[in-house]
């Protein structure tokens, strides 16, 4: 990926051929968290948007900034709307990240 936001992607996943591409297991459960958690009403995709486009651009007017990783602020801006509407306190939410994050791959369940 390039260091710079294509504006013009319209905050979409990175995708081939119409198909979602994740370089990492994490990146497919961490999209699927929060489809799960918006569909179950916990947040709406808008909120999670806006809060994926605030994301960005702390990355964007960053001075020092990470190479571009769309996952990397998807997971940034769930966790942002996560600790807002207070689902889960810092410390379980840094346990329970860890934990499913660091899942073998293929014990999505």
């Amino acid at each position: 990926m390039t260091d710079q936001y294509p504006l013009n992607h319209e905050l979409a996943p990175p995708q081939a051929n119409g198909e979602l591409v994740f370089d990492d297991p994490w990146q497919m459960r961490v999209f699927g968290l929060a489809r799960t958690l918006c569909e179950q009403g916990c947040f709406s995709w808008d909120d999670f948007r806006s809060e994926l486009i605030l994301a960005i651009g702390r990355w964007q007017g960053a001075l020092d900034r990470s190479p571009w990783s769309y996952f990397d602020h998807f997971l940034d801006a769930l966790l942002q709307v996560l600790s807002d509407k207070q689902m889960i306190n810092e410390e379980e939410l840094a346990s329970r990240l860890a934990e499913y994050i660091n899942r073998s791959h293929g014990h999505d369940h």
